[in-house]
């Protein structure tokens, strides 16, 4: 053991080290490496076609669509569509605006279903109200000449809970009058339920789901069980879709450098003020049309960590996760379906998985790609026995708009 005079001589010239250190852990990132910044060009990057977005509110009191587009005349063959189904209490398109103007300067025609109305939408009637409000709001917009929505290149982009809810509508297609969708890119599976009583969103059968469809899930590694184990139950349960025709990705958080990247849950949204509810005049109610008969129900309500998740999405800004994890894979994977390639060709392209490099050089840790098994083959059944009942499909209730 030093002795105390040892101790008392050390403890002066060991002052200035330490103050040193905490100097330097009190300017948090000072010096430290950046993430890469939204590239100039190319898939999630910045060289847009239109300088600014038009916003519209489509529909009427209850039942409203937001649709953006960039200004300018449309191309002739029409603007691609992507509908964008956001997560459970998510309502305020403020929290994807980012993402929305990326799409909507890029080309496309964004669509924003407001299927939910927190406090008194039930999630069994969420499928049948987002898959009315997308037809109506098509409807509404053929024709226009400045939106003018090319239906056979439609995307569904769900986070969460709109995951499912892109699953759901995507297989009731046929039977809703919808055009089938080209892609779902799911964001962070999520909030699927057991059954229509359960708290969440419940898959129908999803063997309807068009062959040609893409599906492409991206999951994180922070909170990733329940985005996994979600993201592989839409694998599997659609069944109608070819093995080729899916691919899991997986975002890796990296902290090489300041501020770090985090793949969590809420890493998809990234937050716009433009794109504020508020700053959009909404359809008036109209006074001789009498309130949908309100029931309540426990599962309306958001839970705590619902209500914890939701402020997290909320909060969210847009980093290197959004523009080289979300919005170029996006990209690159809309571009595939719509000019009829599988996901092979998205595995093939070292683009595809490449996150850039901190500006130190250093690179990005690359997002992983899997492609989900093909289901096993039915088991013969037994000599004599009868055979299995097959599974009912389930239908998407009614529109419930008023709610």
């Amino acid at each position: 053991m030093p002795s105390l005079s040892h101790l008392r001589l050390a403890l002066p010239l060991a002052l200035p080290l330490v103050l040193a250190l905490a100097l330097v852990g009190s300017a948090s990132g000072v010096g430290a490496a950046t993430p890469p910044a939204q590239p100039k060009e190319g898939p999630g990057g910045q060289a847009y076609a239109a300088a600014s977005v038009v916003k519209r509110a489509l529909g009427r009191a209850g039942a409203v669509t937001l649709a953006y587009y960039g200004n300018g005349a449309a191309p002739a063959g029409g603007r691609p569509v992507a509908v964008l189904l956001h997560a459970w209490g998510a309502v305020n398109p403020q929290a994807y605006g980012s993402w929305i103007e990326h799409l909507a300067r890029s080309g496309y025609l964004v669509l924003f279903p407001r299927f939910q109305e927190v406090g008194r939408t039930r999630p069994v009637d969420a499928s049948g109200i987002a898959a009315t409000l997308v037809k109506d709001a098509l409807a509404e917009l053929t024709g226009d000449q400045e939106a003018k929505p090319d239906t056979t290149r439609l995307a569904l982009i769900g986070h969460l809970a709109g995951v499912p809810l892109a699953a759901n509508i995507a297989a009731h297609a046929r039977t809703t009058g919808l055009p089938a969708p080209r892609l779902i890119f799911g964001a962070m599976p999520g909030g699927i339920a057991r059954d229509d009583k359960a708290r969440g969103i419940a898959l129908h059968d999803l063997n309807d789901v068009d062959p040609a469809t893409l599906i492409v899930t991206v999951i994180g590694d922070r909170d990733a069980r329940a985005a996994d184990i979600a993201a592989r139950r839409v694998m599997r349960e659609t069944t109608g879709v070819p093995t080729d025709h899916k691919l899991m990705v997986r975002a890796l958080s990296d902290d090489h450098g300041f501020p770090a990247l985090s793949a969590t849950l809420a890493a998809p949204a990234g937050g716009n003020a433009a794109y504020d509810l508020g700053q959009i005049k909404l359809p008036a109610p109209d006074p001789k049309q009498k309130p949908a008969p309100f029931k309540w129900s426990a599962d309306m309500t958001l839970t705590g960590e619902q209500t914890v998740l939701v402020g997290q999405i909320n909060a969210a800004g847009t980093d290197s996760l959004d523009y080289l994890a979300f919005w170029k894979t996006f990209d690159m994977a809309a571009a595939a379906a719509f000019s009829g390639q599988t996901a092979t060709s998205l595995k093939s392209n070292p683009r595809f998985i490449d996150m850039e490099r901190w500006s130190d050089g250093w690179p990005v840790r690359r997002l992983s790609l899997e492609t989900p098994r093909p289901p096993a083959p039915p088991k013969p059944a037994a000599p004599g026995a009868a055979p299995a009942p097959a599974k009912p499909a389930a239908k998407p209730t009614a529109s419930g708009r008023g709610q």
